[in-house]
């Protein structure tokens, strides 16, 4: 049996230009969260996996020096999150405005939901990606795991892995991924007979003394 460790990235700079790079509280969380996977026991692995995108190596970066590790990944596509931009401007026809979607947290969750859930029923005419493309390149993310490996990624990838895992219908993967937190621990236990959820969301990072500042979720 491995144990698949797929962690969610710090807090990006959600409403700034680039949202592709951690807010200096995303870098904070990310090296509490190396020190708190040390002092619970958890072993560094010999794969580590991450997507190509800023903020998944910036978190990576943070948790192997909070850790004390080393780290030297393997960048695989399959871990990217799907480009919700591009696919609501797909959605609206061309209309969509921007702020809506940078500057209230709110209309943005409200907008996400609605969009990933037309997406999945093939209701968006020309998508930057399918839905079904999604689907198998995290499915091939998962399966590049050997032994224990540590993955870090965003949510909706994570929570497209956990729902393919559970199971569970399609609709499930934008529930899931609301829920997540920032630098969120998910924990899969993978064997000859198949994959299993061993954890969900966990923050071991996050105490009584720090959850107002450590707590995000965007």
């Amino acid at each position: 049996m491995a144990l698949i460790t797929v962690i969610r990235h710090a807090q990006a700079s959600f409403g700034a230009a680039n949202y592709d790079k951690l807010s200096p509280l995303g870098h904070r969380q990310s090296k509490a969260l190396g020190a708190a996977l040390r002092a619970q026991g958890w072993q560094w692995p010999g794969k580590v996996m991450i997507g190509s995108q800023l903020r998944h190596r910036e978190t990576l970066e943070g948790i192997a020096e909070g850790y004390g590790a080393e780290a030297d990944p393997v960048v695989h596509p399959g871990l990217n999150e799907f480009d919700f931009t591009a696919l609501l401007k797909a959605h609206e026809q061309g209309d969509a405005i921007p702020e809506k979607t940078t500057g209230d947290r709110a209309a943005h969750f409200r907008q996400l939901k609605a969009t990933v859930l037309a997406w999945q029923a093939d209701e968006i005419a020309e998508p930057p990606e399918r839905y079904a493309d999604f689907v198998a390149r995290v499915e091939d993310a998962r399966a590049s795991a050997e032994g224990d490996t540590l993955m870090v990624s965003s949510g909706g990838a994570i929570s497209q892995m956990i729902r393919r895992v559970l199971d569970a219908p399609a609709t499930q993967q934008i529930l899931l991924q609301l829920q997540m937190k920032n630098c969120a621990v998910n924990k899969i236990v993978q064997g000859r007979n198949g994959a299993y959820l061993h954890g969900f969301n966990e923050t071991p990072h996050i105490d009584a003394t720090n959850a107002d500042e450590m707590l995000t979720y965007s």
